[in-house]
């Protein structure tokens, strides 16, 4: 057996390289991370062959004199350790392993200058581990970090490497990441082939934040998006969140920050989807940019030497916080809805107009339509309460409008569409609402409302209604019965195969109860014990919602409209039914003048 032998440096610093520096985006993360800490302002990242030909991080941070760029490029040594404490890092750097290992890979060159310097900069170069002596550089304030060939010194690690577009990709996406954390700081990347990506200075404060955040998750998350800043303690999480109905089929619009550091934490993603909760559809994401701030004593940020995992001591206390001041936002956003889908909608009439442009149309309304009378083409009819009885004709004047109405938020109902959208009006805008949707989430949210205050009121069936099931449906219905019975739903077993219905929730109103047990039994038994409790008590209240709402095709009268439009703005979450898509649509009288060319 060999004997045992130290490691040389160079062989320990390309070891700890291994694990520091995994792809070029790593080493601008590293290197970026110093100038934030050095007090830069500003920052410029020049990225070449997707930053394995050339990486430079050029910053007006607060430079180094010769001492300190002499022990920068040596292991261990660092100037952001305070008392050698590992448990109070208040830095973003700290192990000083990143320099090193980046110049026993690579060609690392170093120039800085302090501002305090009477004479011109100082620089030092690594090569492969070999390290020059300081000599003179002539440069401005601040420190010039230079990186070529990386893992030149370790050519097998150039074989994992994607394609210099997925590297460039992750490197944008690194400084995306650091971008958004320190607003005031102004960014500019320059890569091969794109022109450079900027983010100049913003204001301190959250308007300042938000623009940095939407110039990087786009226009429709800065529309949708909502402020939060809440303290327990000395614990605190700001930033936003977007409304539930701008989600994604992916996480790539997730950011999370503790104490300006991006983290990837399995804590606060559940604390997070814990908020919204039912809001946001199975299979879809939230969107999110959000900033914890902790003691730097109550958070182990040494967990990886990547440092994008953390571990928080009072974890409880934390993750209540998330929840809670995300759950607020969300609340207090009442019934808004995403203007994404209204902007979609102006923008996909505008392609059509353009598209159609000079082919005049043949069309012409029927006589009947050109002389009809202004106001509801709908007949008055039952009030809310009434919304489960069958329609009645259309033998009634139409209603005036009431001004005071178009003041509303979701304004006066003006016409009911194909039995299946409501037209309402306010000052500025025009909404459409899709009656079944909206009613869905309405019957939804007083459901959840009643079972957290002791239980759904129900009414008793005159005939208990026979459903025949397969025989699992009906064991699965037999196992969640006491579930069912708290939403309202008394049913018992039948034989092997059917159950009898003999209470349904009175808040349904008359129902469709064979389809209703069909479509529960069919998802309970799909499900069984893969969902906690609380989470299929929602399914499951969900589910009758939908078959206890209006329905498309019912024809309503004006002060059936204007009721559910009341109702509207005064449940939280109404902006989307249950499934997670908006329950209307806005369309600004701005945009919509842009169409017929009133306005440039």
């Amino acid at each position: 057996m060999p004997s045992v032998r130290q490691l040389s440096p160079e062989t320990v610093n390309r070891i700890a390289a291994g694990e520091v520096i995994e792809r070029p985006a790593s080493v601008v993360k590293e290197l970026v991370e110093n100038a934030l800490d050095a007090g830069a302002t500003a920052i410029e990242i020049v990225a070449v062959g997707g930053g394995l030909s050339l990486l430079r991080v050029t910053d007006n941070g607060s430079g180094m004199d010769r001492a300190d760029l002499t022990l920068a490029v040596e292991r261990h040594a660092t100037s952001k350790l305070r008392d050698d404490d590992l448990f109070d890092i208040a830095t973003l750097g700290f192990r000083g392993e990143a320099l090193p290992s980046i110049g026993s890979i690579a060609r690392l060159a170093i120039s800085s200058r302090r501002h305090d310097a009477e004479a011109g900069g100082l620089g030092v170069v690594v090569d492969c581990g070999a390290k020059s002596d300081v000599a003179p550089a002539g440069l401005n304030p601040g420190t010039i970090v230079e990186v070529r060939e990386l893992f030149s010194a370790t050519p097998a690690r150039l074989k994992f490497m994607r394609s210099e577009r997925a590297e460039t990709q992750a490197i944008v996406e690194i400084v995306k990441r650091l971008a958004m954390a320190h607003p005031r700081v102004a960014f500019e990347l320059v890569t091969d082939d794109k022109a450079p990506l900027r983010f100049p200075a913003q204001p301190e404060g959250p308007d300042g934040q938000l623009q940095r955040l939407a110039r990087i998750m786009g226009r429709e998350f800065l529309d949708d998006a909502l402020h939060l800043d809440r303290m327990r303690g000395p614990y605190r999480v700001s930033g936003f969140v977007a409304l539930p109905t701008l989600h994604r089929n992916d996480a790539g619009q997730q950011f999370l920050f503790v104490n300006r550091r991006p983290v990837r934490d399995k804590l606060l993603m559940g604390a997070i989807r814990a908020a919204y909760g039912d809001l946001v559809p199975k299979g879809r994401q939230p969107v999110f940019a959000l900033f914890v701030d902790v003691p730097t004593d109550s958070v182990d940020v040494n967990v990886h030497p990547a440092k994008a995992e953390v571990r928080f001591r009072e974890s409880g206390e934390i993750r209540a916080l998330v929840i809670n001041a995300v759950r607020n936002a969300l609340e207090e956003a009442g019934h808004r809805a995403s203007v994404f889908g209204g902007q979609q909608t102006i923008d996909t009439l505008a392609r059509s107009v353009q598209a159609n442009a000079g082919a005049p149309s043949q069309w012409m309304p029927p006589p009947e339509a050109r002389f009809a009378p202004a106001g509801f083409g709908e007949a008055m009819q039952a009030p809310l309460a009434g919304l489960m009885m069958p329609s009645a004709n259309a033998a009634a004047d139409a209603a005036p409008l009431e001004p005071e109405l178009l003041d509303r938020p979701l304004g006066a109902a003006r016409a009911q569409l194909h039995e299946t959208y409501i037209v309402a009006q306010t000052r500025t805008s025009v909404v459409i609402v899709d009656q079944h949707a909206a009613h869905e989430r309405l019957v939804y949210e007083r459901m959840k409302t009643a079972l957290a205050n002791g239980g759904i009121k129900r009414q008793g069936l005159l005939i208990p209604e026979i459903v025949t099931l397969d025989e699992h449906e009906v064991a699965a219905l037999e196992d969640a019965a006491p579930e069912l019975a708290e939403l309202g739903l008394a049913l018992e077993t039948f034989g092997r195969d059917a159950v009898a219905v003999r209470e349904t929730p009175a808040m349904l109103g008359q129902t469709d109860v064979a389809g209703l047990v069909k479509d529960l039994a069919r998802d309970i038994a799909a499900d069984r014990g893969k969902t906690a409790l609380k989470e299929r008590l929602e399914a499951v209240a969900s589910r009758m919602a939908c078959h206890g709402s209006v329905r498309a095709g019912r024809r309503l009268m004006p002060e059936e409209m204007n009721a559910l439009l009341r109702e509207m703005e005064a449940t939280p979450f109404s902006g989307q039914c249950n499934h997670g898509r908006p329950t209307y649509v806005e369309l600004k009288l701005t945009d919509i003048e842009r169409l017929f060319g009133r306005r440039g």
